[in-house]
């Protein structure tokens, strides 16, 4: 077996244990892991069940979401514009969208909620159930009636609403990429009442227009709700009609419509429609020369760095900004009104201990005790009454000399007067006599 080489390098001699590591605070910990956590995660969804709801008199709502494997604490702040905001409640289950971040008082991490959805049980979700059901009864949904793009799309047709960000998505990725691509925009709305009946008719004037080798159906991402259009029937029935092939792009990566099923095929954002349609001729644009490629190979890594930059100062500032504090400096006052509240009912509670004690010692003597007891306190005065008489001290030898006229004690022998009738009470009968001069 062969010797361990002694390594030439010493760090022990290169570096002091202070320079090897880095010290940092609690606070500064915290503040590096919030940092991470938001710039790492930020805004996701997350479904669970609502757990410890609780509503502070300030408006904001406080609640854990679980599973059966962990829990996340989560807040509603009461100027978040949130609809359905009435769906929270103990045992409910939900989706909920939010910016994963800590809350640094307590070393907490949590969601701070931006948007709310019913998860499972909503009368949209069993719409969308059972209309899902049907259509694939139908056979709407069948792997063997789905078409495969063309190649080469030279002209297209897009259904969206012209003011939405999906068409700015589309554009600027078919522009980079093949920016020969004709397109043939069909505006329609969206969401809301009537968006439905506009896409079908959209897709149908397309197919009347002719001349396209597909048609994309996008918009951006929302809530269940606002991607309701596109789980309607009749842009179902529409995009089954089609003699194009149909793209559906509805929504985020996890949002899954009534189009997507029937659509020949469905990508995950507009984005992703806009690479797929544009991807035979970007990559047979890259066999031109080895020059171009490499042209874009830099200028897709420097927009990566610089977007990486923004997002680094946009996380800087989003930490930075005032609104932050104030969530926080709102969340410390609410953790202080509930300390607040636990005191006072706790020295309600002890009050109330000390008030059942002091009636249960009453409630203990009984009444008879109690007149016995007195009866014995009258007793003892009665005799110390008696030992204080007149009549005690005359059975001890003393009298009572008084005058008979008035009636009055005599206790000074010069105020007697010649004549004077006076009676002597002693401690068996009385005495009269007359003074003499």
């Amino acid at each position: 077996m062969s010797k361990p080489v002694k390594s030439q390098w010493n760090f022990g001699e290169l570096f002091s244990p202070a320079e090897m590591r880095k010290v940092l605070s609690v606070s500064e910990l915290t503040g590096n892991v919030r940092a991470l956590l938001e710039k790492q995660i930020g805004t996701v969804w997350v479904s669970g069940e609502i757990t410890n709801l609780r509503a502070q008199n300030s408006g904001h709502i406080y609640f854990t979401l679980k599973d059966a494997g962990a829990q996340l604490s989560c807040v509603l702040f009461s100027r978040e514009k949130v609809a359905q905001r009435e769906l929270l409640a103990d045992g409910q289950k939900v989706l909920l969208q939010g910016e994963v971040t800590v809350y640094e008082a307590r070393g907490q991490y949590q969601l701070i909620v931006r948007a709310v959805e019913l998860q499972g049980v909503g009368a949209l979700q069993v719409a969308f159930e059972k209309l899902k059901l049907k259509l694939a009864a139908e056979g709407l949904f069948a792997a063997e009636r789905k078409r495969a793009l063309p190649k080469f799309p030279a002209r297209i047709g897009l259904i969206t609403s012209p003011t939405g960000a999906a068409i700015r998505d589309v554009l600027h990725v078919v522009q980079r990429r093949n920016p020969a691509l004709e397109i043939i925009l069909a505006s329609a709305r969206v969401q809301g009442d009537g968006a439905a009946k506009e896409i079908a008719e959209a897709i149908r004037m397309l197919n009347k227009y002719g001349n396209l080798d597909l048609i994309l159906v996008t918009r951006g991402g929302g809530s269940l709700e606002d991607l309701w259009a596109f789980n309607e029937e009749v842009v179902a029935r529409a995009i089954f009609e089609s003699a194009i092939p149909v793209v559906s792009a509805v929504g985020h990566e996890i949002d899954f419509t009534i189009t997507d099923f029937v659509a020949d095929v469905r990508a995950a954002t507009p984005s992703v429609a806009a690479e797929i349609i544009t991807e035979n001729v970007f990559a047979s644009r890259e066999l031109v020369g080895d020059a171009m490629s490499l042209m874009q190979l830099r200028v897709r890594r420097r927009m990566r760095i610089e977007s990486e930059n923004f997002e680094s100062l946009a996380g800087r500032l989003v930490r930075l900004h005032p609104r932050r504090k104030l969530d926080d400096s709102l969340q410390r006052l609410d953790d202080l009104q509930s300390g607040l509240l636990r005191g006072l009912k706790t020295a309600a509670r002890s009050r109330n201990l000390v008030l059942q004690n002091l009636a249960g010692r009453f409630l203990r003597v009984k009444p008879l005790q109690v007149w016995k007891a007195r009866q014995e306190v009258l007793k003892q005065l009665e005799k110390r009454l008696n030992l204080l008489g007149p009549e005690q001290v005359l059975a001890r030898g003393y009298s009572i000399t008084t005058d008979v006229a008035s009636g009055k004690v005599l206790r000074d022998a010069t105020k007697v007067k010649a004549g004077q009738k006076l009676k002597t009470r002693l401690a068996k009968g009385e005495v009269f006599s007359t003074t003499q001069p």
